[in-house]
């Protein structure tokens, strides 16, 4: 599994699940964060926490402890492999 946190400067992904319950998982359902949504890492902070995304077109910064309750895969929405 792979996580929101673990992505890299530049990489995009896509939300796969949301883990955690709650208010938590509301709020960041309310950031706009939810199954499907393209997500694009523009930068970390120098310390680490937060880091700052792209999703739904506008740039939010958001916390590594919430960043790791989204669940992600790599590429872009709508991809998917190629049939055999």
């Amino acid at each position: 599994m792979k996580t929101l946190r673990e992505v890299a400067v530049g990489s995009s992904c896509v939300v796969k699940k949301l883990h955690g319950e709650g208010a938590v998982k509301r709020r960041i359902m309310d950031m706009g964060i939810t199954k499907g949504v393209e997500i694009k890492v523009i930068k970390v902070a120098p310390l680490g926490d937060p880091m700052e995304i792209t999703v739904r077109g506008y740039q939010l910064s958001i916390r590594k402890a919430d960043a790791e309750m989204v669940e992600v895969v790599p590429g872009a929405p709508g991809v998917s492999a190629p049939l055999k």
